[in-house]
């Protein structure tokens, strides 16, 4: 499954493949837990043609325990993503807490820019920078997932709580 488009797994690498080879876009999202060797083979390919690969993972029911979300944001990076990108789904603090920690856990840990998000108090997606999560989404019109802003609410708060 990829986004609201039913695709079975040969369907979904084929769709990227074809966004990178036609540059469809100036990016790529690549979902992490697809063929190891497919998505080596599409990473190669996205640099090839100079499109950026995010490579995300997304646990829509928790947060997943610290160690884990660092080793998967590390796999990402280790299989060639420039912007490795994990979303949750925070049921607490304390969730919020292990998200933002292990975001700047991995920071230290690797070059690559990061982006981690969550939906309880939204604060994830507006003080993750604070924690070096690179970027966040924010909605034109409707928006797409639990605790997304809209684009000028997130600017709104991001300037706010700008790092000078």
């Amino acid at each position: 499954m990829s986004g609201v488009l039913e695709l079975d797994e040969e369907g979904y690498l084929n769709l990227l493949n074809t966004i990178i080879v036609n540059r469809l876009g100036d990016a790529v999202d690549i979902e992490l837990f697809h063929d190891e060797d497919r998505v080596k083979k599409l990473v190669a390919e996205a640099h090839n043609y100079n499109v950026v690969v995010i490579m995300s993972n997304h646990d829509f029911e928790k947060v997943p325990t610290k160690d884990v979300i660092e080793f998967r944001l590390k796999k990402m990076a280790a299989l060639g993503a420039d912007v490795p990108k994990l979303a949750c789904m925070p049921h607490n603090a304390k969730d919020v807490l292990t998200l933002l920690s292990a975001t700047n856990e991995v920071n230290e840990a690797i070059d690559n820019p990061l982006i981690t998000m969550g939906d309880i108090g939204k604060v994830t997606r507006i003080a993750g920078q604070l924690f070096d999560s690179s970027l966040s989404f924010g909605a034109v019109g409707k928006t797409s997932a639990p605790g997304q802003l809209s684009i000028d609410d997130l600017r709104n708060a991001e300037n706010y709580l700008e790092i000078k």
